[in-house]
């Protein structure tokens, strides 16, 4: 099959010579492909055989002359050979006591077939599996003995700062490069069709060892980190296997050079954005953990991690002036939709991740991060987005853009002016009017940015945005509570609440305890006790905070 193969190539460079030329200079990989180097990998397995061993026992010779013949005949009778157990045993020894490349050499064209067992395309493959047995047998072996072998054959050498070499020049090396291409385009079709989760796992594994041996090849990378991406992105998969598949990604932007980093970086952020498209309690989870785990890999290579970075932050403010510039009757859905607001909270993510001197001990301060000139471009997009319809049917998507604000803030100390976007709620009709009765659950704004309509003027509603003005007021305060400032900085808030109290206390209330009056006109307010008896604690902790600032600052 090889040799035909290499007769159509020389055929070619006959019939069409400036086409030949032309796959000389941009795909050499394919007219280079050819029996010859599988050929040598039997020549240097007798290379390394030592000879003492060889007297002294027979058992451990990858095949004997009986069992090659018997071999050639099944091929000659039925085109194909069908992989038993026995044959597997031995090939397993062969590689685990002489790291056979023969026997390696069988294993992998062997796990082609296993790989492509369901593939529809039409493959000339030299064996054939019927035995689900036998085919359980011969992927444990070729998943976890061929990083094996190669690496006894051409060892990686690993540098403190985890920079691989592989002797990439060397005759062995050479030699090898066509089963270790077959081997990587089996196991990434394999990945790209398996749906088992343990067997996903193990695949993934295997996969770490034979990072550093594909780096010289770029078209196998690129397919190998579209299908780990999309495992990885897939909200449908398990926990672990997610982790196992980042852990691929990591691995390999952790050995690879700038290229191969960038491109990574920029499949793992579409894979992500792609992810998050649909949200609800259940793929909530999952899109987290892959924000949290894609943040780490802005922080391996700061540089192209700004680099990347700047690109895509950049984009979002595209999509947002245009929404502004150019209003149209749906402009806007470009803006408030999942995608773009986990686009948001995720570069918060990467940001309060890489320039928190907390979590970064080298950092004497947030500005010597090389992301950090990313942190005002994105805390000005996030605040217009969060401005760019404000109805209360959109607070839920509001309060979602201030945690992100609100990581930021915290892990770089840095003052964010959001609060009164906060107080603006407190005075909406939602928060003012007395709520109109209704039996509907409690709405989680974790998943949802857009409220349903029938709960408008509702007291689930009311009490759902209460509790989370709340929450959002006192973290916002609770950043700045030990500042020498905060007198100052909670001075106009609490005056604002204070207002807002005073306005929808309901008329029946006497004093408060706080000394604020109730409202004199009956029937005005919310008339709802819960929610201002909230908000009357909130004020009262904010005072007291204050009063301990200026006792420690006299």
């Amino acid at each position: 099959r090889v040799e035909t193969h290499q007769e159509d190539l020389d055929a070619l460079a006959t019939k069409d010579p400036d086409f030949y030329k032309y796959l000389q200079e941009n795909d050499a990989e394919l007219l280079d492909f050819g029996g010859g180097d599988l050929a040598e990998v039997d020549q240097l397995s007798e290379d390394d055989k030592p000879k003492k061993k060889q007297k002294k026992s027979k058992k451990l010779q990858p095949e004997s002359p009986e069992e090659e013949v018997q071999e050639e005949v099944v091929e000659e009778g039925t085109g194909q050979t069908e992989v038993t157990t026995a044959m597997v045993s031995q090939w397993k020894t062969a590689m685990a006591e002489q790291h056979s490349l023969r026997a390696m050499r069988r294993v992998v064209l062997a796990f082609r077939t296993a790989a492509y067992v369901n593939a529809d395309e039409d493959k000339e493959l030299r064996y054939s599996i019927s035995s689900p047995d036998v085919y359980h047998q011969l992927l444990l072996l070729a998943l976890d003995h061929v990083p094996a072998v190669l690496n006894h054959h051409v060892p990686v050498k690993e540098s403190t700062t985890g920079k691989v070499r592989v002797a990439t020049d060397s005759k062995k090396y050479r030699t090898l490069t066509p089963l270790l291409k077959s081997h990587s385009s089996a196991v990434i079709h394999l990945l790209e069709n398996l749906s088992d989760a343990p067997t996903l796992n193990k695949t993934l594994n295997a996969l770490i060892p034979l990072l550093p041996y594909l780096l010289p090849f770029k078209k196998i990378l690129k397919s190998l980190v579209t299908s780990v991406v999309g495992i990885w992105s897939d909200t449908s998969t398990a926990d672990t296997t997610r982790i196992t598949a980042f852990l691929v990604i990591r691995r390999l932007a952790v050995v690879s050079d700038t290229s191969i980093r960038t491109a990574l970086l920029k499949t793992a952020y579409q894979g992500l954005v792609k992810g998050s498209r649909v949200t609800n309690p259940h793929t909530l989870p999952a899109i987290n953990l892959m924000k949290n785990s894609a943040a780490e890999l802005w922080g391996i290579d700061p540089d192209v991690g700004y680099t990347t970075g700047f690109v895509y932050i950049r984009q979002l403010a595209v999509h947002l002036r245009s929404s502004i510039t150019q209003p149209t009757k749906d402009s806007y859905k470009q803006i408030y939709n999942w995608q773009y607001i986990h686009s948001l909270d995720f570069w918060s993510r990467v940001i309060s991740s890489h320039c928190s001197p907390t979590s970064n001990p080298s950092l004497k301060a947030s500005s010597d991060s090389p992301l950090h000139p990313l942190l005002y471009p994105l805390v000005q997009i996030t605040l217009g987005a969060l401005r760019l319809i404000p109805t209360p049917t959109y607070y839920p998507l509001r309060f979602q853009l201030t945690r992100s604000l609100l990581r930021i803030s915290r892990a770089t100390t840095t003052y964010i002016p959001f609060a009164s976007s906060l107080l603006e709620v407190f005075q909406s009709a939602e928060m003012m009017k007395p709520p109109k009765p209704s039996t509907l659950k409690s709405l989680d704004f974790t998943t949802v940015l857009r409220v349903p309509k029938p709960y408008l003027g509702t007291r689930a509603y009311q009490d759902g945005l209460g509790e989370q003005l709340v929450e959002l007021v006192a973290e916002f305060f609770g950043i700045w509570a030990k500042h020498i400032a905060f007198p100052e900085l909670m001075l106009p808030p609490v005056v604002h609440l204070k207002r807002w109290l005073k306005t929808v206390s309901s008329s029946t209330k006497s004093k408060m305890s706080n000394g604020l009056k109730a409202a004199p006109d009956k029937g005005k307010g919310n008339k709802n006790s819960r929610l201002t008896s909230s908000v009357t604690l909130l004020v009262q902790k904010l005072e007291s905070n204050a009063r301990w600032i200026e006792e420690k600052r006299r």
